[in-house]
């Protein structure tokens, strides 16, 4: 079969597409950006092909997709912002039909939230909208209703891990209180992948979740318990939502954008009406704290096929690595750097794509760290996303509070822009050059200021660039 996948470079997507082709399908992959699409590995299959759609746009012509047969609708998200996500969805999904509504589509699969609850978060209510919109076409929609899902890089899960990892005593807000029903990721791609083109799943709605319901804080008490450790959560009824978006912002790697809209969420109970779907499909709902430990082996093993902090949502208006791709020149400060390469370069190039995360940045790490929490005070990114895998890179991913605008090893060219909060706009760029037989490390940051305030914040800052850039330099050269 042909399907279509939007959200292919999402959590979700990224996760399904092996799933596809594993089954023999031709998929035909909807990126915002193709520059995104990974260009390794599973990703050279040729039975994989992209389409470049933006769906807050006019869609374009369905020529290449007319004889598709399904679609999985998987564009949503939480991050985009706290008030205007809603109509982005709608207007995305309004696009997403005008385009598959003129092929030979038999299917749309939509991944959406569960929303039995009579009042709904704006989330749910988002996703709940989108789930009309998509049910008023004359093409069959199956929509798949999920609460939190568990699995490395989910949002719930790594905000989860932040929380049990880093805090032995919590004091916690009321809504730790509330239930929910959690589903292993593993348990949502046989959802995902088992009604595809099954007759009885047309024009219905089905709830998936795992055989537990438990209140959040439970869900943290048994996370800890996997890990080995013991947590204490206390309860007061005084947090209000602001303080807990504030808590979750400052303790997890989540933005507040995502923290007011999590909170939000969870204060409405998610629980799957029984709907026999996983005996007619053959799937056995995983338990929460098998679906937690198989998470950990994932991660463990370096295998994390995606995460959530290097999604850019569909429905955000600004798209940063289609703007800020080429460097600008005029009216800009450089810091530039250049290193004769007097051993092998690839390993030089090996030490530039394992920067960022656990690894550090080569020198003053603990500069870094401070430049970090500063960033986390005014309301920026932190450094606390990390990076997804500690030796690859993608063009979209995240590292630290920098976005990878290009990430082409053969070209041996790594380009950052940072995420953090500044009076202007930054770039980090690494490349490997050759002269006359030589090898050279040119490492350039670029900041291009915005009005005074972004000059006086680059004259503060230069004497510690003098040090923290010139040591970055010198130990990528040699660092192991």
């Amino acid at each position: 079969m042909k399907i279509l996948l939007t959200g292919a470079t999402g959590y979700i997507g990224k996760r399904l597409l092996p799933v596809l082709l594993e089954q023999g399908h031709e998929v035909v992959c909807c990126v915002r950006d193709r520059n995104r699409f990974p260009s390794e590995g599973i990703y050279l299959n040729p039975q994989i092909s992209l389409l470049e759609v933006d769906f807050l746009k006019e869609p374009p012509s369905p020529e290449a997709i007319k004889d598709i047969d399904a679609a999985y609708y998987l564009i949503h998200s939480m991050s985009a912002g706290t008030g205007d996500f809603a109509e982005m969805e709608a207007a995305s999904a309004h696009n997403f039909l005008k385009l598959v509504e003129q092929t030979s589509v038999k299917q749309i699969i939509y991944l959406t939230g569960i929303t039995n609850e009579k009042e709904l978060s704006k989330h749910l209510s988002s996703r709940k909208n989108v789930e009309e919109i998509l049910r008023r076409s004359n093409i069959p929609l199956t929509a798949l209703k999920a609460g939190i899902i568990v699995g490395s890089g989910s949002a719930s899960f790594e905000i989860m891990r932040d929380l049990v990892e880093k805090l032995p005593v919590m004091i916690t807000p009321k809504w730790v209180t509330t239930k929910s029903q959690p589903v292993a990721i593993r348990n949502v791609l046989e959802y995902l992948s088992g009604v595809l083109l099954r007759n009885e799943t047309f024009n219905r709605s089905f709830d998936i979740g795992g055989p537990d319901v438990l209140t959040y804080k439970e869900m943290m008490l048994q996370f800890a318990e996997v890990r080995g450790f013991k947590r204490r959560i206390i309860t007061v009824p005084v947090m209000t939502p602001r303080l807990s978006s504030y808590w979750l912002y400052f303790v997890t790697s989540t933005s507040y954008k995502l923290a007011v809209n999590l909170v939000d969420s969870m204060k409405i109970e998610v629980i799957a009406r029984d709907n026999k779907l996983e005996k007619k499909l053959g799937i056995r709902p995983i338990p929460y704290k098998e679906a937690v430990q198989l998470a950990f082996q994932k991660i463990e093993q370096n295998s994390v096929i995606s995460s959530w902090k290097d999604s850019l949502a569909s429905s955000y208006a600004d798209n940063s690595l289609l703007e800020h791709i080429n460097v600008p020149t005029d009216g800009c400060f450089k810091d530039h750097r250049e290193k004769k390469i007097t051993g092998n370069p690839n390993s030089v190039l090996d030490n530039i794509w394992a920067i960022g995360g656990v690894r550090g940045w080569y020198y003053g790490n603990w500069l870094w760290k401070i430049r970090g929490f500063m960033d986390k005070m005014v309301g920026g990114v932190g450094l606390r996303r990390g990076r997804t895998h500690p030796h690859h890179i993608n063009t979209g991913d995240t590292l630290d509070f920098w976005r990878v605008l290009a990430a082409d090893k053969k070209n041996r060219r790594l380009l950052l822009y940072a995420e953090m909060k500044l009076p202007g706009e930054a770039w980090l760029e690494f490349k490997i050059t050759e002269r006359n037989g030589e090898h050279f490390l040119q490492q350039t940051a670029t900041f291009r200021p915005n009005g005074l305030a972004g000059r006086l914040y680059w004259y503060t800052v230069l004497p510690f660039h003098f040090f923290v850039f010139e040591g970055m330099a010198g130990n990528l050269l040699n660092s192991v």
